[in-house]
């Protein structure tokens, strides 16, 4: 992409069909609310220029403080400007009201003319990030974008009377959801001469088509949506998520093995201990840490450690593998997981492990921001047997249990 990301989550309708009093949006789910949840997934996605909340008058705060209240969205606000707006009396209102003032941000932008709007309804918080890197890579190809899923029961046009006025094609037919993309200056001006027809439209792809003149006549393109990706209507809809696979659990584990030689210090978990002999290795070579990195990347499957820092690449040249791991954990936790627990074994004849074990797992613990009863190492000889047994080497296991909401 050329020119910048925006993204307006409309929370400004009323929420009456919930029954409930309370406006949808702010409602508990998973790690925070609904709002935040929707949210979170976008940031995980893409860094926005500027993400816009359309809410009621006078709701900013409120909605403000339904983001702020989960954990795992507040350290993804770094990669958008968090805006809010009072919606209008209908959706359409309420996307115009937004896509003015994003408008005005971006006549000061370079490549203003490539610039993209996400708009998404935040009743949607089960978008998957799937979806919205679809719909974003659909969209800068072709100008605009929408996911859509084909519908399960067979579609029929009815007439006023009651009675089957046309059989449809179901294959010819889709469900649009929500994210929308669209290059932002044309979907405005679209808005804009819509605002003086007096015709109220179901969703920002009719209006887009509704004025081919500023869209040069470009079509919307259909991506695949995802029928998860269920907007929040009603109570039973947000109780019975919940009840779904709260959470999506992944083993992982990892291993590394090397060799000692005199001449290199000795680290362990982040920990530098004395000993004669050292690991030989491209980094500073704590295969403790290695094989936790490992386990983390394979859980999350996301690579592993050879592949984030590649041994030739002579800047990886004694690294510090605190950092390492810390590198490797911040993206793991940016993709939405959690940790569990780590367990690990450490293969070693000497040093002796046991009088450094607490300092070790208070190590692993500091690096990846966790309590330290969350992780637990343990340590075994060879016997005297084999590579590590006769001192020649040191070789260590880590299990990791990572979950996400």
């Amino acid at each position: 992409m050329n020119g910048k990301l925006f993204l307006v989550l409309l929370a400004a309708g009323s929420s009456s069909r919930m029954g409930t009093g309370k406006k949808k949006e702010y409602m508990e789910l998973g790690s925070g609310t609904v709002l935040s949840t929707a949210l979170k997934n976008f940031l995980r996605s893409f860094a926005f220029e500027t993400t816009l909340v359309v809410t009621p008058q006078g709701q900013a705060e409120s909605a403000l403080s339904a983001i702020e209240c989960d954990k795992e969205t507040v350290p993804l606000l770094e990669k958008t400007k968090l805006e809010f707006i009072a919606g209008g009396a209908t959706r359409q209102e309420s996307v115009f009201n937004a896509l003015t003032f994003l408008h005005k941000k971006n006549l000061l932008l370079k490549d203003k003319d490539q610039s993209l709007v996400l708009i998404h309804d935040a009743a949607r918080p089960f978008v998957s990030q799937e979806v919205i890197r679809d719909t974003v890579e659909t969209a800068a190809k072709y100008g605009a974008a929408v996911p859509a899923i084909p519908p399960v029961d067979t579609q029929k046009e009815m007439d006023a009377d009651g009675t089957i006025k046309k059989h449809l094609v179901r294959s010819e037919l889709c469900a649009v959801q929500t994210p929308q993309a669209f290059l932002l200056e044309p979907l405005f001006l679209c808005h804009q001469d819509a605002a003086g027809m007096g015709k109220e439209y179901t969703d920002d792809s009719e209006i887009w088509d509704a004025f081919p003149a500023h869209t040069g006549g470009k079509k919307i393109r259909v991506c695949k949506g995802d029928a998860a990706n269920k907007k929040i209507t009603f109570l039973q809809d947000i109780e019975n998520k919940s009840q779904e696979n709260k959470y999506m659990i992944r083993i992982g584990f990892g291993t590394d093995l090397h060799r000692l030689v005199k001449g290199r210090s000795f680290f362990l978990g982040g920990v530098k201990i004395p000993c004669e002999l050292g690991e030989e290795a491209h980094s500073d070579g704590d295969v403790l840490l290695h094989a936790i990195t490992d386990a983390l990347l394979g859980a999350a499957a996301m690579g592993d450690i050879g592949s984030y820092f590649p041994p030739e690449d002579a800047k990886w040249k004694d690294a510090d593998s605190k950092m390492l791991l810390a590198t490797v954990w911040k993206d793991i936790r940016e993709q939405g997981w959690c940790l569990n627990n780590l367990d690990c074994v450490v293969e070693t004849e000497k040093p002796k492990f046991l009088p450094w074990r607490e300092k070790v797992i208070e190590s692993i613990a500091a690096i990846l921001g966790v309590e330290s009863s969350r992780v637990f190492v343990k340590a075994k000889t060879n016997e005297k047997l084999d590579s590590v047994g006769q001192c020649q080497a040191i070789k260590a296991y880590s299990t990791c249990l990572l979950y996400k909401e």
